[in-house]
């Protein structure tokens, strides 16, 4: 049976999340809050370990409750910024073919991070360059609130219904579900709570991911 996009000749959009999820940056994060510790006398794992499950303002909150949250901000992001210059990062296999195979004007990034840092690691890899970013400094509420995936399709102009999401992580997961979106995720061993698919690899969801996009032409079934 055709799905209901398909017959009547709508854009289907993809959604991604980029940290985890195209572009390989666990290590590289890694590298910033151990510095980031240091700079405070801090235990870099511990501090890693708050920082894995928190937004940066939680993270200061929870480890360095009696320093200024800005100076705290303003030392990471100098960290950040030195890191997409001068760190060493790798995008997940099949994120280059998955990009280039959509149509253009039907993929937009939805990242926890800012634009200038995710078009630095864009340009480092070799990735497409994305048209649009929805990043942190565009969205009161992060994920997992639905904001950033609605605004991203609204940027789009698509509902919700024709979006697919692709993350990594339980948060942006959350959000991705709470915007009304299919959501899949990838690069984990076990499905993250609540997908509607699961891949262990990025690479082996490329097919599958410009399959529901082309559903757009009529040429692909439910």
């Amino acid at each position: 049976m055709m799905s209901e996009s398909a017959q009547s000749g709508r854009t289907r959009y993809v959604l991604f999340d980029v940290d985890g999820t195209l572009i390989d940056a666990l290590d590289n994060q890694r590298r910033v809050w151990r510095a980031w510790a240091e700079r405070y006398g801090l235990d870099p794992d511990e501090v890693y370990r708050v920082a894995l499950r928190t937004r940066p303002a939680e993270t200061f909150a929870q480890v360095a409750a009696c320093r200024d949250p800005q100076e705290c901000l303003a030392t990471l992001h100098e960290l950040e910024d030195d890191d997409v210059r001068s760190g060493f990062y790798s995008a997940f296999d099949g994120a280059a073919e998955v990009l280039r195979g959509l149509p253009p004007g039907s993929w937009a990034l939805v990242t926890s991070n800012y634009e200038h840092r995710v078009r630095g690691r864009f340009l480092r890899t070799g990735l497409p360059a994305p048209d649009l970013i929805v990043d942190a400094a565009a969205v009161e509420e992060g994920k997992p609130s639905p904001v950033p995936y609605l605004q991203a399709a609204a940027r789009l102009g698509a509902e919700p219904g024709d979006c697919l999401v692709i993350e990594d992580a339980p948060s942006g997961v959350q959000s991705g579900l709470r915007a009304g979106m299919t959501v899949w995720s990838v690069n984990a061993a076990a499905a993250v709570e609540g997908v509607h698919r699961h891949f262990e690899s990025l690479r082996e969801a490329v097919p599958h991911i410009l399959a529901f996009a082309s559903e757009s032409s009529g040429n692909a079934v439910a």
